[in-house]
This record gives structure tokens, sequence and C-alpha cells, in this order.
């Protein structure tokens, strides 16, 4: 069965890709997360997953640290970190950094490291 999934279901607000979507509720086995970072210095603390995460850097600039490895990545470049293997990413500015994260798992889980 197809689902179409409205933008009021996952997104924060109504004008910009930000926000979370856990698929497994819809068969498919991974969530995504739509991060829109405007300032610079912000993003998620150092966690891990037990599964891979891809980044698509859609605008902007990150730091993504990947377990002992510090990684610039900008806009049309993907990055995949493995299971297991503590991460975290800041904008480096200037301008937003936004992302679409997709976990390979149907529901979220994440432990927070710091």
């Amino acid at each position: 069965m197809a689902h179409v999934i409205d933008r009021d279901t996952w997104a924060v607000r109504s004008d910009r890709w930000e926000g979370e979507l856990q698929c497994g509720a819809y068969g498919s086995n991974s969530c995504l997360i739509f991060n829109y970072l405007p300032d610079v210095g912000c993003g998620p603390r150092l966690h891990t997953h037990p599964y891979a995460e891809i980044f698509i850097i859609r605008q902007g600039t990150g730091l993504f640290t990947v377990g002992d490895k510090e990684i610039e990545a900008s806009s049309g470049q993907i990055l995949i970190v493995p299971p297991n293997t503590p991460h975290k990413f800041t904008n480096l500015g200037p301008g937003p950094l936004e992302t679409t994260d997709i976990h390979e798992n149907g529901s979220l889980i994440t432990e927070w490291l710091e």
C-alpha cells in the first residue's frame, strides 16, 4: 500500500523543511529528519544510533564530528555515518544549514552522549 504523507504531519512550520517522520508506521524501514539550523554553531550534541545515518546537505556548510574525525560538508554533498559511531554536527555558516537525514530504521533510536 502506498502512503501520501501531508506536510502538516511532520513539519514544524509550513514555510520550511524542518521536522521529522518515523516511517515505520507506513511500512518503511527508515526515518527522516529535516534540519533547518539558522544560527552558526547550532546543531545536535554528540549521540549514536545502532544503524547507519545518511546526511544530505541541501544548503550551507556543516562541521560533522564522526568518531574521532572532523569533516566539513557543504551543499550537494552526502555523508554516511556507520552504525554505533558517535557523531554530531554544527552550522559553520554563513547562512542556514539545511540537511535531510535518513535513519536506516523504522523508528528513531538515539543514545545521547553529551
